[in-house]
């Protein structure tokens, strides 16, 4: 989820016990959880490796969250509830502090909290659901704009921005945020995943 490993890196057991100082049942189950969640995949043979989206995978997850997401915001009842923006203000806060002090795993959680509690502000269960599911398919993806810091400070000014087009019921500013918030990381991993592959990974899966 930090965007530690690359694309395709295999997972060797032996080094991640070594690495975190465990036994080798906790990194099992620890890779098992893993790959429930789509961020690792099992190969016959060759043991565990961090999967590997291709561009046109990347690309068309996107594409369905973008409109998945902007259809969120496109049914939140204006005005919203005091309550509900507080919770909003807090959880940015939270985000902003865990920038400043480089905390990644924070910064990762409570972007993923920010961003559940506002498309949960759209009261459809089943669109928050499938939103949900797709956010959880590109949790390793997400953080690959984290390496740069001046993608962290937009992160957390549009989390500010959207605060204030929900204070101000600003629709139409509120989905081109939305557009706006989910263009980095697909971008930085695409280019991750060109510089380590080659572009030809594109066209093949084409």
């Amino acid at each position: 989820m930090l965007g530690r490993r690359q694309p395709r890196e295999r997972l060797i057991e032996q080094d991640l016990c070594d690495l975190f100082q465990t036994h080798r049942g906790d990194v099992r189950l620890a890779l098992f959880e893993l790959e429930k969640k789509g961020l690792v995949e099992r190969i016959p043979n060759r043991g565990a490796m961090v999967r590997g989206l291709t561009p046109l995978e990347v690309k068309e997850i996107y594409a369905v969250r973008e409109e998945l997401e902007v259809m969120a915001v496109r049914i939140i009842s204006f005005p919203v509830a005091q309550k509900d923006i507080e919770l909003l203000e807090a959880l940015q806060r939270k985000h902003a502090a865990a920038i400043a002090e480089g905390e990644l795993l924070t910064v990762f959680y409570s972007n993923l909290r920010f961003h559940q509690a506002l498309f949960g502000l759209c009261g459809n269960a089943c669109l928050i659901e499938t939103i949900d599911l797709l956010a959880q398919k590109v949790y390793g993806i997400r953080s690959y704009a984290n390496a740069f810091p001046e993608q962290l400070d937009r992160a957390r000014r549009d989390h500010l921005d959207m605060i204030k087009a929900l204070r101000g019921s600003r629709r139409d500013d509120l989905i081109a945020l939305t557009r706006r918030h989910l263009k980095p990381s697909p971008e930085a991993y695409i280019k991750a995943y060109e510089q380590r592959f080659g572009k030809a990974e594109l066209i093949s899966a084409q």
